[in-house]
């Protein structure tokens, strides 16, 4: 079974930067996409970034500010989050699914989640 640990998310001032990190257990890293989607209160989960086999997606609300990578080593995948907005403030999950994140409806596996927030 896989699972999907998240670290990384706290307080930042805006202008800053924090780097998400998720480590997969369970099954073999490289057989999946990952990917990282948000929560903030009141709105509708949104997905942030993607990353298959050397292919990456980003939403337009966060291109040129996140960079998503992955460590297949380390079984992890991360997410750099570079100038950070208020409106970044949510809670960020990991994703995983063997299939292509273009093939994505609702990815399979997820995990509990780490909190950013985003301060004036």
């Amino acid at each position: 079974q896989v699972q999907l640990v998240e670290s990384g998310g706290g307080l930042v001032q805006a202008g800053g930067s924090l780097r998400l990190s998720c480590t997969l257990s369970g099954r073999t890293f490289r057989w999946y996409a990952m990917g990282w989607f948000r929560q903030a209160p009141g709105k509708e989960r949104e997905q942030v970034a993607a990353i298959g086999d050397g292919d990456s997606y980003y939403a337009d609300s966060v291109k040129g500010r996140f960079t998503v990578s992955r460590d297949n080593a380390k079984n992890t995948v991360y997410l750099q989050m570079n100038s950070l907005k208020l409106e970044d403030t949510a809670v960020y999950y990991c994703a995983a699914d063997r299939r292509s994140p273009r093939e994505w409806g609702v990815p399979v596996y997820w995990g509990q989640g780490t909190q950013v927030t985003v301060s004036s």
